[in-house]
């Protein structure tokens, strides 16, 4: 197969000219692994006239290598490029952008005759090695190698600390914009950022701002909020503190572009993002944030989606991106934080996708309460926390993005796939490795009869399940308590007589308490009974009053209070339930706790019962 190149294209590259889309063939690439960030490919570029060995690729297409699409011998367009400076002059380029022309099979071997790239006039390449120096592993030839920077061959994330931003794209100039006071006029690319640098100024894009955030210890108190910033090279997650909140909260806006100087940088906690940078940023008091006014392009917030049914060969506690349409979005409900020991608000989002699969993905605090699951939005969120609760199950954390209804390709054809014909579809729901549903999924619907006759809840851990059940009796004896009226603390209190109440667990009296509900509920489908234990949420839904409300009417007025248990009784729910055997004083029982309790979807139920009457007439 016959190509044109584009010839002398690398020369001018490295010299900082401008090359507008340039053809070039991968003679060879190399993997550069690395245990703390992302694997790197160095290339060797031709352009059918010049071989230049320090290109890399950026993170971003680490997938064309890894698929194959990009391999030895192909040619490929270089839509974007930058090219940075490091040890002083030499250069490197970086593959921003790249669309495959041509297979290396379809090429057949090298096109021309391409010469190592020299520089003429001193001085952009490093001496060549003694030919007796050990060749480095990997595709590239003994000669390209003997020009070969060290830091390269031996740094795993040697893209990323790259200490110059030379050369330019045809799309932005890297080294415009006003001076920075007291900083450097050139522009730097973020990914070439170091600790080590003191004067640096970079042009990015903010693709995610976090709320505010509040703290305390035994330090002090402070408050804190941060952002996702993104430019052509790659991404660096930045948190302002204390004082930079309140001078750069309100200014900092989602999607638009700011040069930045005089931040502090550190090894980046992997543990708390998804951003794929060795550092972070930290904004101080001489820090410099200032708008960026002139007409650039730079990248967008980009998505890696995993599909729901391809969870499962991702590792816990990773943060993954996620797309999909909410089929059920659970009501509002609380947990007590094991640290702070504080009520949290989280709400349970039933996401499904083409992949015939659903999985739970949990929101926290004013996320879960604002959330309006009505007309089954699209949900893409970027860096969830995937866990192995339940089989697979998602939450959302403070530094992921959650959009709903998104304006992008994966999400438009994710809803006319829906309403095609997805929501009329029975969906797959993980499971733990004893085969029942996690706590998370709407599925694993079992009768009370098979609960008893399948001895659920007999194994090390507990196990979960749906049912759709009525309500035929409620136990209002000691159905509430008066709790500890502090947010952190939910005990019981004891009435100390003199019109104060003592919490022991504090340690202090009050004047005042709340009411909170332990709700013995027995519930029943057309096949059997089973005592459940509902706590607060799931028994402020059933009897459709909140504990505070109850608890006042329990006081002033009994009649109304038992009114409220008489309407609430032969009501239908979808029950979602936890069951364990527990064993006191010698004595094990089956322990059923409602881990939440939602009007019933007829329509769903409908297609469940047509499906349960297919599965019968086959067998």
């Amino acid at each position: 197969m016959s190509m044109q190149l584009t010839t002398g294209a690398l020369e001018g590259i490295i010299r900082g000219e401008v090359v507008d889309k340039p053809l070039l063939q991968v003679i060879s690439s190399k993997k550069i692994s690395a245990a703390s960030s992302a694997d790197r490919y160095r290339l060797l570029l031709s352009d059918g006239q010049t071989s230049y060995s320090h290109a890399m690729l950026a993170t971003q297409l680490n997938d064309l290598m890894e698929t194959g699409e990009i391999d030895n011998l192909c040619v490929v367009k270089v839509d974007r490029y930058l090219c940075n400076t490091i040890q002083g002059d030499r250069r490197v380029m970086i593959l921003l952008e790249v669309s495959v022309l041509a297979k290396g099979a379809e090429v057949g071997g090298r096109i021309g005759n391409p010469q190592q790239y020299k520089a003429s006039d001193g001085g952009q390449s490093a001496p060549a090695q003694p030919k007796s120096a050990p060749t480095p592993t990997g595709n590239l030839s003994n000669k390209e190698n003997s020009n070969q920077n060290p830091n390269m061959g031996n740094t795993a994330s040697s893209y990323g600390r790259f200490s110059g931003a030379g050369g330019s794209t045809p799309q932005s100039k890297l080294n415009t914009g006003p001076a920075t006071p007291g900083g450097s006029t050139r522009v730097h690319t973020i990914t070439s950022l170091t600790p080590y640098q003191n004067r640096w100024r970079i042009r990015a894009r903010v693709t995610q701002k976090t709320g505010i955030r509040t703290w305390s210890n035994s330090r002090g108190e402070g408050k804190l909020f941060s952002v996702n910033l993104l430019d052509e090279s790659g991404e660096i997650r930045a948190t302002g503190f204390n004082d930079a909140v309140d001078k750069y909260y309100e200014m900092m806006e989602i999607n638009k572009i700011y040069y930045i100087s005089r931040g502090s940088l550190k090894t980046a906690n992997k543990q708390y993002t998804s951003i794929q940078n060795d550092y972070e940023m930290s904004f101080n008091n001489d820090t410099v944030i200032e708008p960026c006014e002139e007409d650039v392009e730079l990248p967008t917030l980009t998505f890696d989606f995993v599909q729901i049914n391809a969870l499962e060969s991702k590792q816990p506690n990773s943060m993954i991106d996620i797309i999909g349409i909410v089929k059920t979005a659970n009501d509002i409900s609380t947990v007590t934080g094991r640290q702070s020991q504080k009520e949290i608000k989280k709400r349970d989002l039933q996401l499904v996708d083409q992949s015939g699969m659903v999985v739970n993905l949990t929101l926290w605090g004013n996320e879960a309460e604002a959330f309006d699951g009505s007309g089954a939005p699209v949900i893409a969120c970027k860096g969830a926390r995937l866990s192995d609760y339940g089989g697979r199950s998602l939450s959302v954390l403070a530094s992921s993005q959650l959009m709903i209804n998104p304006d992008i390709r994966e999400a438009h054809i994710l809803r006319g796939w829906f309403d095609r014909e997805g929501q009329n579809m029975d969906f797959s729901a993980y499971r733990n490795e004893g085969g029942s549903a996690g706590a998370g999924s709407s599925a694993n619907y079992k009768n009370f009869s098979s609960v008893k006759t399948e001895n659920l809840g007999h194994g090390e851990k507990p196990d979960y399940f749906s049912n759709k059940a009525t309500v035929i009796f409620m136990k209002k004896e000691n159905c509430m308590y008066k709790a500890c009226p502090t947010d952190s603390c939910n005990k019981k209190l004891v009435d100390q007589g003199n019109g104060l109440y003592r919490c022991e667990k504090c340690a202090q009296e009050f004047p005042s308490f709340k009411w909170r509900m332990i709700l013995q509920t027995n519930v029943a489908d057309y096949a059997d009974n089973l005592w459940v234990t509902c706590f607060q949420d799931s028994a402020e839904t059933l009897l459709g009053k909140s504990a505070q409300e109850l608890g006042d009417l329990r006081e002033t007025n009994e009649v109304a209070f038992d009114q409220v248990f008489q309407e609430a009784m032969f009501q239908s729910y979808s029950f979602r339930l936890r069951c364990k055997v527990e064993t006191y004083n010698d004595e094990s029982r089956l322990k059923t706790i409602c881990m939440a309790a939602t009007p019933i979807s007829w329509q769903e139920y409908g297609r469940r019962l047509i499906d349960e009457i297919n599965k019968t007439l086959q067998n």
